[in-house]
């Protein structure tokens, strides 16, 4: 019983440190939240969370709570998803909005909002380190990002042509349906398939998108009259995100051998 414990401790710290970045935001959403649309000293709310968001980026830094690797994937996360904000809060796609005003923004988009998706590259990479994750049975890395890469390609050709995304989660169920994922607590090894931990994460963030929206950090079309909760819908949309966040981690800070075991790059 002491041992589960001490477990489940190690456990819950572990992962509330690899979610530093995310939790830190979530609070400054509700924080912030009174300022509403109002200039403050110069700038707008999304601009002071663009300020916060930094600030917290160069002490994770400084503290060594996060390397140079780890932020350096995080940034290739930042770019890649702000090319998809762009994208897709654009007046004729307008698949949701930032109803807010910002001075640091590009086109539609503030520059905070890049860092919502470095929240998600920073757990992957944190988390990997905290707990010591390696990985059995992985699928090679070009089937991996060919999944990936077409996964972020459907977010914005769906509006082009057919949403092929039932194609993508068939593919993902049968290549990782063998992954397994280890990982150390308490000096001792643990061993849980892949595929259900991806769900219980993106149900995670789609919590986490619920409270965003709650406090109008963005806007779904139908949220802008009154707020609701977000669709169920929204779950697979982040299961593709963090694929797309999982394999870019993977294939920079890690090595895979033959077999397919992956560990972390000493």
């Amino acid at each position: 019983m002491i041992n589960l414990f001490k477990s489940g401790f190690e456990f819950s710290f572990k992962a509330a440190s690899a979610a530093l970045f995310g939790i830190l935001l979530l609070l400054a959403f509700a924080v912030s939240a009174s300022m509403g649309s109002e200039l403050f000293y110069g700038f707008y709310r999304y601009d002071y969370l663009l300020f916060y968001a930094l600030i917290i980026q160069a002490i994770l830094l400084y503290a060594k709570l996060e390397s140079w690797a780890e932020a350096r994937v995080i940034a290739l996360f930042h770019i890649l998803a702000m090319g998809m904000e762009i994208f897709l809060t654009h007046p004729a796609i307008a698949s949701w909005q930032y109803p807010q005003p910002a001075i640091f923004k590009i086109l539609t988009v503030p520059l905070f909002a890049g860092f919502m998706y470095s929240a998600v590259g920073s757990f992957f990479a944190r988390s990997l380190r905290l707990f010591q994750v390696s990985f059995e049975r992985l699928p090679s890395f070009v089937n991996m990002l060919a999944l990936a890469v077409l996964s972020y390609i459907n977010f914005m050709s769906k509006f082009f042509i057919p949403d092929y995304r039932v194609i993508l989660f068939v593919w993902s169920t049968v290549i990782f349906w063998k992954t397994r994922i280890r990982f150390q607590l308490n000096n001792h090894n643990f061993q849980l398939p892949m595929l259900p931990v991806l769900v219980l994460l993106a149900f995670i963030i789609w919590i986490a998108e619920n409270i965003s929206t709650f406090y109008q950090i963005w806007l779904y079309p139908s949220q802008v009259e009154k707020w609701h909760m977000v669709g169920w819908a929204k779950l697979g949309s982040w299961y593709l995100l963090l694929l797309l966040s999982l394999v870019l981690v993977m294939k920079i800070l890690g090595i895979r051998d033959q077999q397919g075991n992956w560990k972390l790059k000493s």
